[in-house]
């Protein structure tokens, strides 16, 4: 079958024959992927930036962690019946180390992960433990469900940022996150969103696609003036950051109000310089957002079911995989916002 594929670390990924799944073992299912979408994470993997080093020890290896599917094999005490319908939730937990035990399978020191560490959704068949599939409710096809991974990702950033009621949120960066925490945080009932980047039109027209007409762009003039303007002045209540840029940390702090908190959900390539006098006078809180709960996906299911049609315009393009390559390539270049690949 055919398969996208990170062969060795570098710049570069393969379009390549493998062999198909061996039956799965007790309590592991081989999926059918219908659905897979090119998260910036595999754009990273793509071009090979900083960050991406832990991978090395597993290479070769299938991408794709933003999947559902159907169920196509179910091996012995998987408890589901084939041909069900559904997402796959990408980390895989160890369930003995202490994090583990203790409760908090996110912190799993040992974990490994679906289409980065193992082979992913990048292909016709994946094998995955049973525990890590999420059934998809009839509202939800395997298209929307393929995008239950990035909003998760997005639902954890606003629940780390205490977004409430009336809140004025400013969002960094216009991509499938950003796009992704903006929804969220309308979910949470943030009164103002406001989302920021940089010369990047077709990810602004998605948003707008959304609902969201507040958008600002950097590359026209400086943020804390273009967010200061639509404010009468006003600082925001808090920022959540999706650029992956560290710079863009410096402008947001700009503008959040003393004692706000700016919670930072990119990967970074690099090292932030962070003025710390003016950060301590302001009580600013700078906070991390990585990994999600179950319970996270759950409500993001719920969330979705009540209105599966409204999440749609953020899938831009669909492509069969064997254009995968070309797929990534209008993700890179920021032609598409969310790519979907049908294998």
């Amino acid at each position: 079958m055919l398969a996208l594929r990170k062969l060795k670390p570098g710049p570069g990924l393969d379009a390549t024959d493998v062999p198909e799944p061996s039956s799965p073992g007790p309590g592991e299912v081989l999926v059918r992927v219908e659905s897979v979408g090119v998260c910036g994470s595999d754009v990273h993997i793509y071009e090979w930036t900083d960050g991406y080093d832990f991978m090395a020890p597993h290479l070769p290896a299938t991408l794709g962690h933003e999947f559902a599917g159907r169920v196509s094999v179910a091996g012995p005490d998987a408890g589901i019946a084939e041909g069900a319908r559904v997402a796959v939730v990408p980390t895989v937990f160890c369930g003995t180390c202490p994090s583990c035990r203790g409760g908090a399978a996110q912190m799993c020191t040992n974990r490994r992960a679906i289409g980065l560490t193992r082979n992913g959704g990048f292909a016709r068949l994946v094998c995955v433990p049973a525990s890590n599939l999420l059934m998809l409710p009839e509202a939800i096809d395997t298209e929307l469900g393929a995008l239950i991974e990035p909003l998760s990702v997005a639902a954890d950033a606003v629940l780390i940022g205490d977004v409430t009621l009336g809140d004025t949120v400013l969002v960094l960066g216009p991509g499938t996150i950003g796009q992704g925490i903006a929804l969220m945080a309308k979910a949470a009932g943030a009164g103002r969103i406001i989302v920021a980047g940089r010369a990047d039109a077709p990810r602004f027209d998605v948003l707008r696609k959304l609902g969201f007409g507040d958008v600002v762009d950097v590359a026209e003039g400086p943020l804390a003036e273009q967010v200061l303007a639509l404010t009468g002045g006003t600082p925001v209540d808090v920022v959540l950051e999706a650029t992956g840029h560290p710079p863009s940390i410096i402008d947001g702090l700009s503008v959040l109000k003393k004692g706000g908190v700016l919670v930072v959900a990119g990967i970074h390539p690099g090292p932030l310089t962070l003025p710390l006098t003016v950060f301590v006078r302001n009580r600013h809180q700078l906070r991390a957002s990585h990994s999600t709960e179950r319970r996270t996906w759950d409500r993001v299911v719920s969330l979705m079911a009540r209105d599966p049609e409204s999440f749609r315009p953020m899938i831009t393009h669909r492509l069969p995989l064997e254009r995968g390559i070309e797929g990534f390539e209008l993700a890179r270049q920021r032609v598409a916002s969310k790519v979907m690949l049908r294998p």
